[in-house]
């Protein structure tokens, strides 16, 4: 399993795919239609979802954007709408094997699609493309140290330390390290309208 990533969350494999599959079904959407709707493969899936592989983040994302939610509330319960602070030991990261880390910043609200993140890219990696989320999604990038070459439907964008930048969520977005040093960015990200099927499917597995 180690080859295919690592959930450094405390998260159990087999509790993300429950809830991977809870998601699914809350969406009507069968196995097949979320392997069609997120480029993943079925028997990748399927796999996630009975907890046998564990999904590198680009996988993770890519079926969480096709479930029309973000990674934290695959990761996380919801908070009730009180103040909550959130320690460092408290927040959910994953580390991807290409070496990349992504740490969650924000808790997950009730009826809220967003997303705070704190992202360390090593030297020279590329973190690939992630899959357009739904229309009307916003996302917030701000350079923290190093320097981010962040691509958008294609067009490159060079950010240094202390550049921002904000793009529709709802275009192809790619991320990767430039220079020799590591990169540190922040991600804020706020979802569109939720994914929905016009009609429910029959679910398999």
């Amino acid at each position: 399993m180690a080859s295919e990533g690592v959930l450094s969350s405390g998260l159990s494999m087999g509790e993300l795919g429950r809830r991977v599959k809870a998601e699914r079904r809350a969406r009507g959407l069968s196995i097949e239609r979320l392997a069609e709707l997120s480029g993943i493969s079925r028997s990748m899936v399927s796999d996630v979802e009975r907890g046998a592989k564990t999904p590198t983040v680009l996988v993770l994302d890519r079926l969480a954007t096709a479930l029309g939610t973000s990674i934290a509330r695959l990761l996380d319960e919801p908070s009730r709408g009180v103040p909550r602070v959130l320690r460092r030991a408290e927040q959910r990261v994953l580390r991807d094997p290409s070496g990349w880390e992504r740490r969650v910043l924000s808790p997950v609200l009730a009826d809220v699609e967003f997303e705070f993140m704190r992202t360390t890219l090593g030297p020279g990696v590329d973190a690939g493309e992630f899959a357009p989320h739904a229309p009307g999604s916003r996302e917030y990038v701000a350079v923290e140290s190093g320097r981010l070459l962040l691509t958008i439907d294609g067009a490159p964008y060079e950010l240094d330390t202390g550049d921002s930048a904000y793009y529709p969520g709802d275009r192809r977005h790619a991320f990767a390290a430039g220079g020799a040093a590591p990169c540190v960015f922040y991600l804020a990200m706020e979802l569109g309208g939720q994914h929905r099927e016009p009609t429910k499917e029959t679910s398999h597995g």
